[in-house]
């Protein structure tokens, strides 16, 4: 097998986050359940962006966090995402390419506008998104680069792009061409919702395409019913290589075969919880790829995480290869 040229590669939504503050009362005005997603048409997207606040725009979407986050660390990375050839096409694509990630998915010149996710963020640290999809559900075969998915130590897959049947189709493509080439398969389940839409599907990608899964405790009792994660641990280590299971300010659990390790929170002010999951992920998944030991995968997802809910949006603002050399000190 040849030598890999990347750590991870990312499939997902391709989305830009505008994130500003807010106050409950514009959430209850705009009838927003706080602490929610709500999808939201293009019409939609422009009545809430114009009410907004001053906003930060970036490059976003889960496994997209996720990516920017290994290339923090010192990871090589890629990303395969479908943008339109739009301004917030632009910005996404130029986002990803500043931090070294090799994004070369063609934007579509037709059809919906390049992703966007209005980012609210209450006082409390709680942040409720609406959602416009546009242009990255329509993420097919055709975009998944063999080649680019053969270079790659770890093929990422984004949950929330579960939905449309076309981008099933790319998930399996993509897990199939990393299993040929020798790689692995990663897998986030995203969100509760999404388990609970395509619960027998996720199982099935879970049982035979699936080496590396990320699941919080939600996600884990749509998954099986219940909130028995010690349980939930053992049947999916017979299932998988590795699961990590993320339990909030309770730090994480990490089972590999017969290995199980606790990692706990690192402790920090939160100040918005966007992207906590997508950085832990990031940290895991940089250890794998490198061959580190199970315990400092889940300490440096712990680094991560924490790093990024200590400030607004949810990209690191400092290096986490420097922040992983001062805890190893």
């Amino acid at each position: 097998m040849a030598q890999a040229t990347y750590d991870v590669l990312g499939v997902g939504n391709a989305i830009v986050d505008i994130l500003a503050q807010a106050e409950d009362a514009f959430l209850e005005k705009h009838g927003m359940a706080k602490g929610g997603m709500a999808l939201v048409d293009e019409s939609q997207t422009h009545a809430i962006y114009n009410a907004m606040g001053a906003g930060v725009e970036s490059s976003g979407g889960s496994a997209a966090n996720t990516i920017a986050g290994i290339a923090s660390f010192g990871g090589k990375t890629g990303f395969i995402g479908r943008v339109r050839d739009d301004e917030f096409g632009k910005i996404f694509a130029h986002d990803l390419r500043s931090l070294g990630v090799i994004f070369n998915t063609p934007a579509a010149t037709s059809g919906p506008s390049t992703a966007r996710c209005l980012i609210l963020v209450t006082p409390d640290a709680q942040r409720t998104m609406n959602t416009h999809l546009g242009a990255c559900v329509e993420l097919s075969e055709d975009d998944i680069d063999p080649a680019l998915v053969g270079a790659s130590k770890i093929t990422f897959l984004e949950g929330y792009l579960f939905d449309p049947p076309q981008a099933k189709d790319a998930f399996r493509k993509a897990a199939r061409l990393a299993r040929e080439a020798g790689r692995k398969v990663a897998l986030t389940l995203s969100d509760s919702f999404c388990v609970h839409r395509h619960g027998d599907d996720f199982r099935e990608l879970i049982a035979n395409h699936v080496d590396i899964l990320f699941a919080n405790d939600d996600e884990i009792e749509a998954l099986y019913g219940n909130r028995d994660i010690d349980a939930a641990a053992d049947k999916l280590a017979s299932q998988v290589e590795v699961a990590a299971i993320t339990l909030g300010a309770e730090g994480s659990l990490l089972a590999r075969g017969t290995e199980r390790v606790r990692v706990p929170a690192v402790p920090t002010e939160v100040v918005d919880t966007t992207g906590a999951g997508d950085l832990y992920a990031a940290g895991v998944l940089y250890g794998l790829a490198n061959d580190l030991p199970l315990e400092q995968c889940g300490r440096l997802g712990s680094i991560a995480a924490a790093e990024v809910i200590s400030h607004y949006g949810a990209r690191p603002e400092t290096s986490l290869a420097e922040l992983a050399k001062e805890v190893a000190k």
